[in-house]
């Protein structure tokens, strides 16, 4: 751990020797140039000592999420200005080469002079992300978007058409500051006035303590008709923290299973429940945590029992790996599956209808939005919440409103 640590900080060492030669480049003014190196040697210092003594018995905090946002605004700029100014040191490199082997100029200076313009570019370059951070970070966090999608079926019970579903996920309440930006997010939710209100997972970061000064709140959520029903997420297990004990973890367990019931939600463990509408119904089905990367502890089959192979099935599943894996398979046929989990890595590009990029796609075959195959749907939530970067960038959090419809897709 150590020898890994002292690595990653000569790396951040080089990167600062690099972003300091492009702003000696552009910038003159001496007392600007040690401003600069002032508040870059008093950040790097914080965040370094926040991440070598990061407590994993304690888990995120305020302060660690400070560190983590504080660390992206610092390095990632310029991580572009070095690979920038790195790319020209090629380029002087092999110049020298030709002059000095080829041509055997001795007369002039081996690397030629780095040149003011690619610093600037650099620069400019290096801006874009520094400001995308900070919006993040100041406002992209809490700028909820409501999402509605349509999605048909042949297959849907007559007096499902137009059934409206709200589905919210991982809300990471530990990360919470704004309770202003919160109450307006379940104002909206209530606003969608939907026949079923769904949570897919990860109400907190790690502990049951992180929702009790949420617990409030989120009882303003609205109770709409055909219920509130919730499931499990990753960080709903204790899994990423280190506990004294296993009494203590699994303490923590059932308190965070039972935060479900003091905010009203149905928790779904491996299990279904029947939604009734008139005399047609249909299936909704939850499982525990089930994901590629973070333990397989759903169950599908035994969430499954007691339905027909031609019922009408609605999934909550955390991880939209369980998707891919085996849900889309499965031999039950589930017509829909709700997931979440990925955040759209909180950092992307998004225009509607257009284009979509995220970190998020090299880890995840679906991330973020709806996906089908073979008449199977999947749809996940880019999450309500935020985790690690205390912001958002282009992936805004989101409220999501599905309506069934009855037919088959004409996109």
């Amino acid at each position: 751990m150590k020898v890994f640590f002292l690595f990653f900080c000569a790396v951040l060492f080089v990167i600062e020797i690099y972003a300091y030669q492009a702003f000696k480049t552009v910038i003159k003014t001496k007392w600007i140039l040690q401003l600069y190196m002032i508040i870059s040697v008093l950040a790097s210092v914080y965040v370094l000592y926040s991440i070598y003594y990061f407590d994993r018995s304690v888990g995120q905090t305020p302060r660690s999420l400070f560190a983590m946002g504080l660390f992206l605004l610092l390095y990632l700029p310029k991580i572009i200005i070095t690979l920038i100014l790195f790319g020209e040191d090629i380029f002087r490199l092999i110049k020298g080469s030709m002059n000095y082997f080829v041509e055997y100029d001795t007369t002039t200076n081996f690397l030629p002079s780095r040149r003011k313009f690619v610093s600037q570019i650099g620069l400019g370059l290096a801006a874009i992300p520094f400001l995308s951070l900070i919006y993040g970070i100041t406002i992209g966090r809490y700028n909820y978007k409501v999402i509605k999608q349509d999605v048909f079926f042949p297959d849907l019970p007559d007096a499902f058409d137009g059934f409206t579903i709200t589905q919210i996920s991982d809300v990471h309440s530990g990360s919470f500051d704004n309770p202003e930006k919160i109450n307006y997010a379940i104002d909206l939710v209530n606003e969608q006035e939907s026949d079923l209100l769904l949570f897919t997972g990860d109400i907190v970061n790690a502990k049951a303590d992180e929702m009790h000064p949420w617990i409030d709140t989120f009882n303003r959520l609205q109770k709409p008709l055909f219920g509130k029903y919730s499931i499990l997420g990753n960080h709903d297990y204790g899994a990423y923290l280190e506990w004294k004990t296993e009494e203590e973890k699994e303490k923590n367990f059932v308190a965070i299973k039972d935060l479900h019931r003091q905010i009203d939600f149905k928790l779904l463990l491996n299990e279904n429940v029947k939604i009734q509408k008139g005399t047609d119904s249909i299936a909704l089905i939850g499982v525990e945590n089930w994901g590629k990367h973070f333990g397989k502890i759903g169950d599908l089959n035994k969430a499954s029992e007691g339905i027909l192979d031609n019922d009408f099935k609605i999934l909550m599943s955390h991880d939209p790996s369980h998707w891919e894996e085996e849900v889309k398979h499965h031999a039950k046929n589930v017509q829909l599956t709700l997931s979440g989990h990925t955040h759209g890595m909180q950092f992307g590009i998004e225009i509607p209808g257009w284009f979509k990029w995220s970190l998020a796609q090299y880890m995840y075959k679906q991330w973020a939005g709806l996906y089908e195959e073979f008449g199977r749907y999947v749809y996940v939530n880019r999450g309500f919440g935020f985790h690690a970067y205390p912001g958002r960038v282009g992936i805004m959090p989101e409220i999501t409103v599905i309506r069934l419809k009855k037919g088959k897709n004409v996109a």
